[in-house]
C-alpha cells in the first residue's frame, strides 16, 4: 500500500503527519503537484512535479495509483475516480470519501458550482481547526492499523 496526496491543495499540517507516518511505519507517501513541492530528506517520502494544466495533477494520481492505494484529497472528482479504481479517499478534514458518499458529495459540488456559475455568493470552505486536523489524525491511524492486520 502507498499514500498518494494531492499535494496543491493538501494542508502543511496534514503533510506534516503523513510525513511522520511515512517514517513510523515505512509507506510511501508519494504528493503529486504542478509545482515544486519541498519534502523532507526520506526514502519513504516523494514529491512528483506534474506539468501544469487542468486535472494533471488529479489523472497522475489515478494512473499511478494500484487498488488498496489511500488517496488524501479535498477534490471530489478525483476522489470518485479512486474509488472507482479500487483506491480509498480521504479528505484534509478527517472525511473519508465511500461508495455510499461520493455521489451525494458529488451532486452537492456540482450545485454550489451551479449557483457560484448564475453569481450567488456561497463563501468558501470553513477555516482549517485543531478539531479537523485530529479527526484526520484519527481516521488515517484506524486505516492503517487495519490495513496492517490484512
Amino acid at each position: 500500500m502507498q499514500i498518494w496526496v494531492d499535494g496543491d491543495a493538501c494542508p502543511n499540517v496534514i503533510k506534516e503527519i503523513l510525513y511522520r507516518v511515512a517514517e513510523r511505519l515505512q509507506i510511501t507517501v508519494t504528493l503529486v503537484a504542478n509545482k515544486l513541492l519541498r519534502v523532507p530528506p526520506s526514502r519513504f517520502i516523494k514529491a512528483l512535479q506534474v506539468p501544469a494544466g487542468f486535472d494533471v495533477a488529479d489523472n497522475e494520481i489515478v494512473r499511478l495509483l494500484q487498488p488498496g492505494d489511500l488517496v488524501i484529497t479535498a477534490d471530489i472528482p478525483l476522489a470518485a475516480d479512486v474509488l472507482a479504481k479500487g483506491g480509498k479517499a480521504l479528505n484534509p478534514r478527517g472525511e473519508f470519501y465511500t461508495e455510499d458518499n461520493i455521489q451525494q458529495h458529488l451532486t452537492m459540488r456540482n450545485f454550489m458550482e451551479e449557483l457560484r456559475g448564475s453569481g450567488v455568493e456561497t463563501g468558501g470552505p470553513t477555516t482549517f481547526s485543531q478539531s479537523d486536523r485530529h479527526l484526520f489524525a484519527s481516521q488515517l491511524d484506524q486505516f492503517l492499523q487495519k490495513s496492517r492486520i490484512r
